[in-house]
């Protein structure tokens, strides 16, 4: 059965935890509402690309604008630098405890452990996140899980990844906790 899905951006997102995330859910059938606090239906959020191309930190280029819609059986928050204000949101922190609460299926990715965090929802869980954020989840109570950035965790309604490249675990596991089949 198709799920209604809310994900949480921001300008400045990780690009590539926005769009590949939001076209995928729609691929097997979900419908995905991206919103953005501070931004009315029709208006741009502006996303970055961060690359790992050998230096001491990820390099930042500019990526697409992301058209804002906007009710919810889970939530995917993206990563990229977005969560770092995100956090600081009345509204997002409310959203964020909701979906914790209620065990919906909560996707995290990179920086958005910030949020959950914030959030104050990490508490005895594992989550995974890009490692600067470690410090973050384990002072919020949570479990930091240092795996291969290319990989996903699971714990309860949670599935966290450290980046962009754990999108097929990450995304994989997601579809299982909504309970998504496909067939072929």
């Amino acid at each position: 059965m198709a799920k209604k899905i809310l994900m949480l951006v921001g300008d400045y997102g990780e690009d590539y935890e926005i769009m590949v995330p939001f076209q995928a859910l729609q691929a097997v059938g979900h419908t995905v509402d991206a919103v953005c606090p501070g931004k009315q239906k029709g208006d741009k959020v502006r996303t970055a690309i961060h690359d790992f191309e050998g230096d001491q930190t990820y390099s930042e280029k500019r990526g697409h604008d992301f058209v804002r819609s906007a009710d919810y059986d889970a939530l995917l928050i993206s990563g990229g630098r977005a969560p770092e204000y995100l956090r600081l949101n009345k509204k997002v922190i409310d959203c964020v405890r909701h979906f914790a609460q209620a065990n919906k299926p909560l996707a995290a990715i990179c920086h958005a452990a910030q949020i959950l965090s914030a959030a104050d929802v990490v508490r005895g869980r594992v989550v995974s996140s890009y490692p600067a954020c470690a410090p973050e989840v384990r002072a919020a109570g949570g479990e930091y899980a240092d795996i291969a950035i290319d990989k996903a965790v699971t714990d309860k309604n949670f599935v966290t990844a450290p980046a962009w490249p754990a999108h097929p675990d990450w995304i994989a596991k997601f579809l299982q906790a909504l309970g998504t089949r496909i067939t072929t």
